[in-house]
């Protein structure tokens, strides 16, 4: 928890650094513009501030959470993810990271956390991601039309996903997950 704590602190100090405001000053922001839910929060901050997905994600975060300092700001919020990764599988949590960290890279999404995993939207959900057992992660891909390949799981149709891929090392999180991922991306609009 330290090591979070304190990459945590460290990103929130750059966002500081890089647009001269503070967090409380965020906090301002956000609620003078009247905002409540929190990807139109993450998106006006990216629009406003010229902040990535990623830091506008941690700011709409952390500027919400009870206590404001930098050390704690944003950790209640975590709490979706401090469910789902607990215990044993409280070691997936970092390839968690990595997958998201790719998604990322694709642009806006909504993520909607659930009792057992998160929901990755656009207009509509792309992907589902959360642990499977203490060892694995599972990535469930709401697109048609992937060519067969034997890390996919083809999930009989009335499902939320039509695959689902099961994750267990960070090096399967490759050029042909992230292929996967944007072309569910892509399609959810």
């Amino acid at each position: 928890m330290a090591d979070l704590q304190a990459a945590l602190a460290t990103q929130l100090r750059n966002i500081q650094s890089r647009t001269g405001q503070s967090l409380a000053q965020f906090r301002d922001v956000i609620a003078a513009s009247g905002l409540v839910k929190h990807g139109e929060v993450r998106a006006m901050l990216m629009e406003r501030f010229g902040l990535g997905h990623g830091d506008a994600n941690t700011l709409a975060h952390a500027a919400r959470a009870a206590e404001a300092t930098p050390a704690t700001a944003g950790l209640q919020d975590a709490e979706p993810l401090d469910a789902l990764y607990t215990g044993p599988k409280a070691v997936l949590r970092p390839l968690h990271g990595q997958v998201m960290a790719a998604i990322e890279g694709f642009g806006v999404f909504e993520i909607a956390p659930k009792k057992a995993y998160l929901s990755l939207r656009r207009k509509k959900q792309f992907a589902m991601l959360g642990p499977a057992t203490q060892t694995q992660l599972e990535l469930g891909l709401n697109v048609r039309g992937l060519p067969p390949h034997p890390r996919l799981k083809v999930v009989p149709p009335g499902g939320m996903c039509a695959y689902k891929v099961r994750l267990s090392s960070a090096a399967e999180v490759d050029a042909e997950l992230v292929g996967w991922l944007r072309r569910a991306y892509d399609a959810a609009g």
